[in-house]
């Protein structure tokens, strides 16, 4: 079998600046969570993105999570969310028992339609918080979406878990909202093998973050918790590996748009093949490279023949007002979502793809057109 083409998957510095960390880690026995490359990633990660302050932990969700209690999100609060999302961006809602309403995207951005937004203002005036996401690596239209939030007083949660190093009008995502969220997970631009970051400008919450990811411990001699706490903080060794991960964002990020255009310059002039919006304000890290047809040729039979191959490809996200478990929360807009959906396919955008990985898939799509 030929060799495998993942879709997105870890990819270690050349110059080894992970083990320089991780060594470090070990020969002064911080292996627990919490240590030196913890606070130095949260340093280095908040001067990258442009922000004050950063909180690290193991997940994005629990970013997003610890983000909705900092905005004080509880029970029967209602909280707007993208539906073309993946599901980790609306799940923390329901942790906190509070009720998810679902916005939905526009084909310029593919991300919260600022119009579906205002109308869902119009019939939720008391909304406790937005999370605003920035899929596949796209920047959400922040102006308008900003002035909207901003006019009916609503917190900002950007969940960034994809965007990390994406401009909007040359200022980073995850910075605009009152909290950005992050995520390494294995597949994103950068990894940690899994770990999120919570930025913010204010210190005073993101105290609190870091004492509630930390069970919540209060100041005594004695085990002694006032609150609920959570065991949500990223491993030193984890840190470690986003320290040096951090020093090559740059270069995948270049990669990633090598393979946006490798696929747009070879693709693009086959009927039917619509690529992902590269609006002029958005300067996107192109996470992954993202087309959606038109043609007789459909997603499936793109994704099936790359399988038969031994290739990774996705489909877009399934809308979360589709999805069994949330299908029972409204949904504000029409049906933008949807058609990405049953239109769109996510192309293999690795990192360690070669230009004959590039040539091989570009081959198979191709040869679906006849």
């Amino acid at each position: 079998m030929t060799d495998k083409i993942f879709l997105a998957s870890p990819h270690m510095s050349d110059e080894g600046y992970e083990m320089s960390y991780i060594q470090e880690a070990f020969k002064t026995n911080w292996i627990a969570p919490l240590g030196p490359n913890v606070n130095e990633f949260e340093k280095e990660f908040a001067l990258r993105v442009g922000s004050k302050y950063a909180a690290a932990v193991n997940t994005g969700t629990a970013a997003i999570h610890l983000a909705l209690r900092a905005v004080g999100v509880g029970e029967g609060d209602v909280v707007f969310c993208p539906s073309l999302t993946f599901s980790a961006s609306a799940n923390p809602i329901i942790y906190e028992k509070a009720i998810p309403v679902f916005i939905d995207s526009d084909y310029e951005t593919w991300n919260m339609c600022p119009k579906a937004l205002e109308r869902a203002f119009e019939k939720y005036p008391n909304v406790k918080a937005v999370i605003l996401v920035h899929l596949y690596g796209l920047s959400a239209d922040m102006d308008k979406l900003m002035e909207i939030c901003r006019r009916y007083g609503v917190t900002v949660i950007e969940d960034a878990a994809e965007s990390l190093g994406t401009l909007y009008k040359g200022r980073q995502t995850g910075t605009f909202g009152e909290y950005g969220v992050f995520s390494f997970n294995g597949n994103k631009i950068i990894t940690t093998s899994g770990g999120g970051m919570l930025v913010s400008e204010n210190e005073e919450k993101i105290k609190k973050v870091r004492f509630w990811s930390t069970q919540s411990r209060d100041e005594a001699r004695h085990y002694q918790h006032s609150e609920l706490g959570f065991n949500y903080r990223m491993s030193n060794i984890s840190a470690g590996i986003g320290r040096g991960q951090l020093k090559v964002l740059d270069q995948r990020i270049a990669k990633k748009k090598y393979i946006f255009e490798f696929y747009k310059r070879e693709l693009a002039k086959f009927p039917g093949i619509d690529f992902m919006p590269i609006n002029q304000w958005n300067q996107p890290n192109y996470w992954l490279s993202c087309i959606t047809l038109s043609a007789a040729v459909k997603p499936f039979e793109i994704m099936d023949a790359l399988e038969k191959e031994n290739i990774e490809s996705r489909p877009i996200w399934k809308p979360m007002h589709k999805q069994p478990f949330f299908e029972e929360y409204d949904y504000i807009g029409e049906d933008v979502s949807e058609k990405l959906f049953e239109s769109g396919v996510c192309l293999p955008s690795d990192t360690k793809m070669t230009e004959t990985d590039l040539e091989r898939v570009c081959k198979i799509v191709k040869g679906l057109w006849k």
